[in-house]
């Protein structure tokens, strides 16, 4: 591996965004790449998007199913950084020719009250640290043609991540099992589509002390105010144009996305 192929490969992506545009998979011109590879990749192309003004507002964690993990050949989750131009707020009209092959997926998002920059962080410092959580609608896109990607494509692609929807309500964390928080996916014409928090890493609590940890270890630590999206409930589902999506999370409220 190189600095001249990783500049190349972010480059790749880069364009690929900038077009709309697919291309093909990553992983199939470099095979030699890992994980490792694929962030040196992800940071060059944030690098990029921090250069033209872009303003870092949380992390996205991926890969939170055991079942998803074992197809890609991974034992742990994967993340990517979000982005204050990413954010758009539920009904809002999303626009899908921004979009490559846009999907979206329900999730619990976390806000935190202070920096998470304490070495060796305890499962109790970070429960301790949250502000406040709220439900949030993942807005996921490849550049890789047709979604065939493995571990080392959505890693490069900032773990395809592309926008994320919020609502107003945000709510009090203390006694609340994250496990039994449910979401309920509904658009005309598809059965609906539901899960539990108990898809991601077991809880979405245990996925966000991962992160926390990985980006502490790294030197970039979760900032106070940040956004955690913690990892999908359900299924991941299809945006069409000229479609609506109701993402129903029980106690919780409805996010809708419009899609344009």
């Amino acid at each position: 591996m190189s600095q001249e192929e990783f500049n190349a490969v972010a480059q790749r992506i880069i364009k690929a965004r900038a077009d709309t545009c697919a291309t093909g998979p990553i992983s199939a011109d470099y095979p030699h790449f890992g994980m490792d590879d694929a962030y040196a990749v992800q940071q060059l192309v944030n690098r990029d998007r921090l250069e033209k003004g872009g303003r870092i507002t949380g992390y996205k964690i991926g890969l939170t199913s055991e079942a998803v993990q074992q197809q890609l050949g991974v034992d742990q989750p994967d993340y990517g950084v979000l982005f204050a131009d990413m954010e758009r707020r539920s009904g809002e009209l999303v626009d899908c020719s921004q979009l490559i092959a846009p999907k979206a997926e329900g999730e619990i998002g976390f806000v935190f009250k202070n920096d998470l920059d304490c070495k060796d962080l305890t499962f109790t410092e970070l429960l301790a640290e949250i502000d406040c959580f709220m439900p949030v609608v993942e807005i996921v896109d490849s550049v890789v043609r047709d979604w065939k990607i493995n571990i080392v494509d959505t890693v490069a692609d900032n773990a395809s991540s592309a926008l994320y929807l919020v609502g107003s309500r945000r709510f009090d964390p203390a006694g609340v099992d994250f496990t039994r928080l449910t979401v309920a996916v509904e658009a005309e014409g598809m059965d609906t589509i539901s899960g539990t928090g108990a898809a991601c890493l077991g809880n979405p609590l245990n996925a966000t002390w991962w992160l926390a940890r990985k980006l502490i270890d790294l030197g970039t630590p979760i900032k106070k105010g940040h956004l955690v999206l913690s990892g999908a409930m359900a299924p991941m589902v299809n945006i069409r144009p000229g479609e609506q999506l109701k993402f129903s999370f029980e106690q919780l409220g409805d996010l809708v996305l419009n899609a344009g």
